[in-house]
């Protein structure tokens, strides 16, 4: 069963009401998040890069993870895409040459949109937001959010595991649910309000309503964040594709990250060294790991998303983010985003043959 629905400035949206029984399971469970955290806090921008599909349509394809936080990081991302590209798997000097131009290019400029051997690259702008309750707590996993039937807890899980967003093909003409459909229109009008944004930052998002009035959904994707006392909760950790990655990532910090950065264990101690190990410590260090391997070890107990340790409490949170869409598909940046650094070379010279040059100078080294 499907029908459209339309809000105002967009295009349709096809509705189909989930009768699989797991699909049905989780737009309950959604409902169920919905009257629980009724209020959405928004972060903020994050940007990727996507291309056109290769199906047509209106559909596009995320090729850097959406996850970086500000325009040239992502602009450095792709330009480490092509340039490995050019180094691995070009098969001949045209190729490469053309590669390479457009790695050049990314050296130098600020681009955001630039065609490579016919396929069209994109750096696109998501706003990453959350569900809060009444009393401003961060939306949680759902019990329907995908977790893997064993946990592995290896240091090498993140590196093997799925990235954010990966294989991820956006479609805005896709069927969606009934409460997806209805977040994705109630957010259309999404904009930025109040007097802490500067008037460019508001006319720019303003304007945004205007020339991509539609929506897309992007799925949940799982960070740290961390609160102290009655302070706000503030981000720990970047994107995780799952609740479990967080819950792993959490764990790393808990027991090597936090007790080196307090000097409870040496930065040189040997990499196995950690808070459940705490083979070099001694005195008062001794209790103060044992409270960050506590709290690790109820992270490993189950789907523990919520530990308190040294007067910080951590939990797993659930991250939305949406893409505004318009003619032309997904929004790039705005006029009023900023980056934290201008484009730069970020590889060793590779010639078009192939052959990377590791040992030449910088071209300031050469200056008289």
């Amino acid at each position: 069963m499907s029908g459209e629905s339309a809000g105002a400035g967009g295009w349709p949206v096809v509705v189909r009401v989930p009768v699989e029984p797991v699909e049905a399971a989780m737009e309950a469970d959604a409902l169920d998040a919905a009257v629980r955290n009724s209020t959405l806090a928004v972060r903020g921008p994050l940007f990727g890069v996507a291309t056109p599909s290769e199906a047509g349509g209106r559909r596009w394809r995320v090729v850097v993870e959406v996850t970086h936080g500000c325009p040239q990081d992502a602009r450095d991302a792709l330009n480490s895409l092509l340039w490995f590209r050019a180094k691995d798997e070009a098969t001949s000097r045209e190729e490469r040459r053309a590669l390479l131009a457009a790695v050049a290019r990314l050296e130098s400029e600020c681009v955001d949109e630039l065609t490579v051997l016919g396929t069209r690259y994109r750096v696109v702008r998501a706003e990453e937001y959350a569900g809060t309750d009444e009393h401003g707590d961060i939306e949680t996993p759902r019990p329907t959010d995908p977790e893997p039937l064993t946990p592995d807890w290896s240091p090498g899980a993140a590196v093997a595991g799925p990235r954010v967003d990966d294989g991820l093909v956006l479609d805005p003409e896709e069927p969606v649910t009934p409460l997806q459909a209805a977040e994705r229109l109630s957010l259309r009008s999404l904009a930025y309000t109040g007097t802490r944004f500067p008037t460019p930052v508001l006319e720019d998002s303003a304007r945004a309503v205007e020339t991509h009035p539609d929506v897309l959904l992007m799925p949940a994707a799982f960070l740290i964040v961390e609160r102290s006392g009655d302070g706000p909760w503030t981000p720990g950790s970047g994107l995780q594709p799952t609740a479990h990655d967080a819950r792993r990532t959490l764990d790393f910090a808990l027991t090597w990250m936090e007790p080196r950065t307090r000097g409870l264990i040496p930065y040189e101690a040997d990499r196995a060294v950690d808070a459940r190990t705490p083979a070099t410590a001694d005195g008062p260090a001794v209790a103060e790991l044992a409270e960050f391997a506590k709290a690790a070890d109820r992270l490993r107990a189950g789907r523990c998303d919520e530990v308190e340790a040294h007067g910080t409490v951590y939990r797993i949170a659930r991250s939305r983010r949406l893409l505004r869409w318009g003619p032309d598909g997904p929004e790039g940046p705005r006029p009023s985003d900023v980056s934290a650094h201008a484009p730069a070379a970020l590889h060793p010279r590779l010639d078009e043959d192939g052959v990377v040059h590791f040992d030449e100078p910088e071209q300031d080294d050469l200056a008289p």
